[in-house]
């Protein structure tokens, strides 16, 4: 080096880029489609961003704006962006505009689907690459709209196209999504009536080795039963995670709703565990709920022995049974008020009418094989307004083959 040469101090690297991911998380959560908005118009040259909700009934996607007030609803199951929700892939829609196009990305979090990011680009933008990224995204918000109801009512209150009874919104807070997809299984769940459920629930919780799946209904209607309910999934929650057996679990909640209710009131309840290398389920059956097992072409009632509801008696004892899936299984779970609901004729909607439901749907994903049942329901009942809660669980198993 020259001695008469300045010696100059290094140049400190540019910062890095923010990850969009990053920018959601920092974002406040009444604020996530604004920042989205102007994250895709930096990045992706976005002119327009819509964030769609499905709403609690799943008929409608709702636009997230201003509330009160909110867009027109579009149909969850028609439309492109009604195709992106059910498909649950990108649809890229050519509009009258020459100048852009709109792509519809479904919005979902480990199988759980929300709703759909609408996003309008220059035409000619709509590129694969483009597209991957923009789907990547939309889940990068999904994460952070699900955790952001712990902090704001805003996403909760644009899914409704009507105001809930009480006994629904205690209900729906106990659900824990509509969804979960693990590489062994998928599972889709339905409700009705969505905006006035109370007694009938489903629960899940998967680990490392097995995944356990309840559905619970709650014996009367409204406060009452969600009340009723309510106790019952919070005491078999804490019986799981104390990590005890199935039989076990159902004995603690029994317990505890005996204890509450002197065995007045009790929960129908029926509890799976399912072992993700071996494909056996440990089942207890404690009342009214049936469970099916689709297995190719055939479908069949997994026959359990029917043990007494939580809470009748005091001090019930309970055996678990066991039977084995195979991959490609589907099993599905009805509440009473499935099974058990009788037409204006008197007609019962038995294993007949499901049974073609659900070879009908064998190739649709759990999540609308669920939603079929309950509108072939409805269609049978002759009418929306269900006098009893109708709850189902479809459940598709992978296993872990390679085991």
């Amino acid at each position: 080096m020259n001695a008469s040469e300045p010696v100059r101090p290094p140049v400190p690297p540019a910062p890095p880029v923010p990850s969009a991911e990053s920018l959601l998380r920092a974002a406040p959560p009444h604020a996530l489609v604004a920042t989205a908005a102007r994250l895709l118009a930096e990045r992706a040259e976005a002119q327009e961003v819509t964030l769609l909700l499905a709403d609690y009934s799943l008929t409608v996607l709702q636009p997230v704006t201003h509330l009160p007030h909110t867009g027109d609803p579009v149909p969850a199951q028609d439309g492109p962006a009604g195709t992106a929700f059910t498909t649950q892939s990108p649809v890229v829609e050519v509009g009258a505009d020459p100048a852009a196009d709109l792509v519809h990305l479904p919005i979902t979090v480990r199988g759980d689907r929300l709703g759909v990011l609408c996003v309008r680009l220059p035409a000619g933008r709509t590129e694969p690459s483009l597209v991957l990224q923009l789907l990547d995204f939309a889940t990068a918000l999904g994460h952070e709209i699900s955790t952001a109801g712990r902090h704001t009512d805003l996403y909760l209150r644009a899914r409704r196209t009507r105001r809930l009874t009480l006994a629904a919104e205690m209900q729906w807070q106990l659900l824990p999504g509509r969804g979960c997809a693990q590489p062994e299984y998928v599972i889709g769940a339905h409700l009705e009536p969505a905006y006035a459920i109370g007694g009938d629930n489903f629960d899940w919780s998967g680990s490392a080795d097995d995944l356990t799946v309840t559905v619970t209904d709650g014996m009367g209607q409204g406060i009452e039963a969600s009340l009723l309910t309510g106790l019952a999934v919070g005491a078999l929650r804490n019986a799981r995670r104390a990590g005890i057996s199935l039989a076990d679990q159902a004995c603690l909640a029994d317990q505890a709703l005996f204890a509450h209710y002197g065995g007045k009131s009790y929960a129908s309840t029926l509890l799976l565990r399912f072992d993700l290398d071996t494909g056996t389920v440990h089942a207890v059956d404690a009342g009214s709920p049936q469970l099916f097992l689709q297995r190719g072409a055939t479908v069949e009632r997994v026959e359990l022995e029917a043990q007494l509801p939580l809470g009748m008696f005091e001090e019930t004892a309970y055996e678990e049974q066991t039977f084995h899936v195979e991959p490609g299984d589907r099993l599905i779970v009805v509440s009473t008020g499935v099974h058990g609901t009788r037409s204006a004729t008197g007609d019962l909607f038995g294993e007949r009418a499901l049974r073609q439901i659900l070879g009908a749907t064998r190739r649709s994903t759990p999540h609308e094989t669920a939603r079929s049942v309950v509108l072939g329901l409805i269609e049978h009942f002759g009418s929306e307004s269900l006098t009893a809660d109708a709850a189902v669980v479809c459940l598709d198993w992978t296993g872990r083959t390679g085991a």
